[in-house]
């Protein structure tokens, strides 16, 4: 009998074929292949059965490794013993690679990390692996990609150059000599940064890029000086662009960031370039978006229902909140600065947002959220006052 040589190999499968051209004189019994890494294997090895009687017969290997040279030899049996044919030899093909995406971290205005592990290498060694991005869904190597050191295991890699408030989808990749494979696809959203380096987390509302906190940056975006006023009487009396942190405590950038008299706000020249504190009807829209009727937009008091709009975070007001966050915004409690009087109140329990817009020559217009109320307050008030900004893009 002889072995014929392997065809239709793959990454786990082999088809053979044998013929037995002379029984010696009594029935052929049994049949097949049997196969093993090692030369000259035996049916002591693995092997599949393949009938009985002479002439040609055929059989498929499966579960085979991939990237692996396997030996083969055609058997049969008769009464008297085993005979073997001639030991063929065939490599199988490479698998694919598997690679797992990392959580993003480290998200600024233009660079994050990201990584991934090589769970399987495919049969054969990892040449190439990293990640790549791009702002369109399933990025591959041909968009902007690292290269990290070839090998199995976890790596982690950087992404520079993003662009500030963009959304990114980003994917691991792992090559072999035969294959490239790709992890699951991670979104993420850079953050902005103002002309100090403070980062803030943004939000698409509509058609409408906002802020996801409160500015905090106490410089114009031309490098100006904005005055730090302290003292409730030099509060009240200026008209020049003037800033705070509440009750004048500087703990407090982090969490509410600072409050601006409207003077400031109406600059245009606060929020990071390319974008520009909200006109009272770019308010009107986000309003709009978030559910509130047109009709409803334009009133003066408050207006829309359905827990404020779910603008408010639920964590950390009075009387356990009135919101769900559902619009990203993360409006938290950071009270106010009276224009008055220049004194501070209601923290934990009410925030106010500036327009750019002026009512009159004494007032600006301004939004309110309140703990006891699920509805947004619109209305004007003393330029004097100290109110909190959300910035949105141009």
């Amino acid at each position: 009998l002889s072995t014929d040589e392997a065809l239709e190999v793959t990454i786990n499968s082999a088809e053979l074929s044998g013929i037995i051209t002379d029984d010696g004189g009594a029935d052929i019994t049994a049949r097949g292949f049997c196969w093993a890494k090692d030369a000259e294997p035996t049916i002591s090895d693995g092997k599949i059965a393949a009938g009985t009687g002479t002439g040609k017969f055929e059989g498929t290997l499966e579960d085979l490794e991939p990237n692996t040279r396997y030996h083969v030899r055609a058997f049969a049996e008769n009464m008297v013993g085993i005979a073997y044919g001639n030991d063929i030899t065939f490599v199988t093909n490479m698998a694919p690679p598997a690679v797992t995406t990392a959580d993003i971290s480290n998200i600024a205005a233009e660079t994050a990390t990201c990584g991934g592990t090589v769970i399987y290498d495919g049969g054969a060694a990892i040449t190439v692996r990293g990640i790549c991005w791009s702002e369109d869904p399933l990025p591959d190597t041909g968009d902007p990609h690292t290269t990290e050191s070839p090998g199995s295991g976890t790596f982690t890699s950087s992404m520079a150059s993003l662009k500030p408030a963009t959304v990114y989808y980003v994917r691991a990749y792992v090559k072999n000599e035969s294959w490239t494979a790709y992890g699951d696809q991670m979104t993420f959203r850079t953050k902005l940064s103002d002309i100090e380096g403070n980062l803030y987390n943004t939000v698409l509302i509509g058609t409408q890029l906002w802020m996801a906190e409160n500015l905090r940056t106490t410089k114009l975006n031309d490098n100006g000086q904005i005055q730090n006023i302290t003292d409730d009487a030099l509060w009240v009396a200026t008209t020049n662009y003037a800033y705070c942190w509440y009750d004048n405590d500087p703990s407090f950038k982090s969490t509410y960031g600072a409050l601006y008299n409207w003077f400031t706000a109406a600059s245009g020249k606060l929020c990071p370039t390319g974008w520009h504190v909200p006109t009272d009807d770019e308010l009107n829209t986000m309003e709009i978006s978030l559910g509130m009727s047109a009709d409803q937009a334009g009133v003066w008091g408050w207006r829309g229902t359905d827990h404020g709009l779910k603008m408010k975070n639920q964590t950390g007001w009075d009387e356990d909140g009135n919101g769900t966050n559902s619009s990203g915004l993360s409006a938290l409690p950071g009270g106010y600065r009276f224009g008055a009087d220049g004194r501070f109140f209601w923290e934990k329990t009410i925030t106010y947002w500036w327009s750019s817009t002026e009512h009159d020559a004494e007032r600006g217009w301004y939004r309110q959220l309140h703990s006891s109320s699920d509805q947004v307050y619109r209305a004007s008030t003393s330029k004097k006052g100290g109110k909190y900004i959300r910035c949105v893009k141009d």
